[in-house]
């Protein structure tokens, strides 16, 4: 790839001093080496120069829970609830994927995240044609970890096509895990993926710990979105979801909690001594009705929070401006107006983010050594106006917008410049995304 100079940016670093700086950004390959103004003659000879002019530059956004499968179902299953929207609309068209929807599903789904500033993200896929969503990560540029979805659980809400074996839902898991964890340097890893406590046996969960442990990855997974789903839990289980995960081993820092927003003071105490990460998805939640995470009181202690858009049907976008934007304002009516300030929130979509993946010391920050995964955003625009002496965090949570990203690199790679994406073919991706969803409902009908 070789260098790569971003001349007279306004850098906001998201490092522990919250430097921002006015100049250069200096890449080598995939690694950011120089900041600022050069010392001198530092032998540093791009290869490409991309004039800023100005505009900000930060690190790119990190998403901690994201369905690429589900991108197609955008706008088919919405004013619903958790368990019905699941059972009556989203695992019938997830049965009815084949390897080319779930493929053309993915690639959707990350042209809009890469539009809109998301370098890296952990995704959780269906229970088939995973392998081909990996391929359309690699094929993209994308930083992610993602995985396929584990259901073991019989049940007559279940589409068949959904209900797998243990040993096969285990096998299927692993070998995936040994195709692409790792690929491209470290780009896409691997996490397993359990759906939930009500989809899983004790006997799927229970490997699942030993081999994340074994294997030294993830696993994620969803809990406490919704009441319904904890009274299911409780039925089958007789405890709620965060002490019943933690009763069979699976309470650690490899655990990536989706939403987890009923949560009792002992769970909570559970995720803080275990080191268990949490993801918070506001769009997603408000719009199924499930409720209000308590994220102020989780930060507070010490628990990493990252944010994510989940998936289309359930949102209906995978902006990560309007996920910043509702998590700096839902919090205040119940905590007050400073509750969730816009530093902490642009922290949570950027530091946060690497922090719940494990990835802090690569990503989340623009700083000397780390990887060259940027965004600029163009805010000389009237939305984002007057300038002068302004907080740059508020620009960014309460006025920017996905339309004001102008470039992404990832692994130091230029992966859209003035807003076209070089890594996907948009026009084609949109016109297959049609007659994919078509086929879909044909074969649900």
């Amino acid at each position: 790839m070789g260098n790569t100079l971003i001349r007279d940016a306004i850098i906001v670093t998201m490092n522990d001093q919250w430097d921002v700086i006015r100049g250069d950004v200096r890449i080598t390959d995939d690694r950011i080496v120089g900041l600022g103004s050069p010392d001198g003659e530092d032998g540093f000879v791009p290869d490409e120069i991309i004039e800023a002019k100005g505009s900000i530059v930060l690190p790119g956004f990190v998403q901690t829970h994201i369905h690429l499968c589900q991108t197609l179902f955008r706008g088919r299953a919405d004013d619903m609830e958790l368990m019905d929207w699941l059972r009556t609309r989203i695992w019938p068209l997830e049965a009815a994927h084949d390897e080319q929807s779930v493929y053309i599903s993915a690639l959707l789904g990350i042209g809009e995240l890469i539009q809109s500033g998301t370098t890296t993200l952990l995704d959780m896929e269906t229970v088939h044609h995973t392998d081909a969503a990996f391929r359309a990560m690699a094929e993209s540029g994308i930083r992610a970890i993602s995985g396929k979805v584990m259901m073991d659980r019989s049940g007559d809400d279940i589409p068949p096509a959904l209900q797998e074996r243990t040993a096969k839902s285990i096998e299927d898991s692993v070998a995936l895990l040994e195709r692409w964890h790792g690929y491209d340097g470290g780009r896409l890893q691997y996490a397993f993926c359990p759906r939930f406590v009500v989809s899983c046996t004790e006997d799927l969960l229970i490997a699942v710990r030993d081999l994340a442990d074994r294997h030294q990855v993830l696993v994620h997974t969803h809990a406490s979105e919704n009441r319904g789903e904890i009274e299911l839990v409780e039925r089958e289980t007789g405890k709620r979801n965060v002490v019943y995960l933690d009763h069979i081993g699976l309470a650690s820092p490899r655990l990536v909690l989706a939403h987890s927003i009923w949560l009792d003071d002992e769970e909570r105490d559970i995720i803080r001594r275990k080191g268990v990460k949490v993801t918070h998805c506001p769009g997603s939640n408000l719009k199924l009705a499930s409720g209000i995470a308590g994220v102020p009181g989780l930060l507070a202690s010490g628990v990493p929070v990252g944010l994510g858009a989940d998936g289309a049907p359930c949102n209906n976008n995978l902006d990560m401006f309007q996920e910043m934007r509702l998590t700096a304002m839902i919090h205040k009516v119940q905590h007050g107006p400073t509750a969730m300030d816009a530093r902490t929130v642009l922290r949570m979509a950027t530091m946060g983010g690497a922090e719940v993946l494990g990835m802090e010391r690569q990503i989340g920050s623009v700083e000397v050594g780390k990887k060259a995964d940027l965004i600029m955003l163009d805010l000389h625009k009237f939305h984002a106006y007057p300038s002068y002496d302004a907080d740059i965090y508020s620009r960014v949570v309460y006025a920017a917008g996905r339309g004001d990203v102008d470039t992404v690199l990832i692994d130091g790679r230029i992966v859209m410049r003035s807003r076209i994406v070089r890594t996907i073919d948009e026009a084609a991706v949109l016109r297959e995304s049609d007659s994919a969803i078509g086929r879909l409902l044909g074969r649900m009908a």
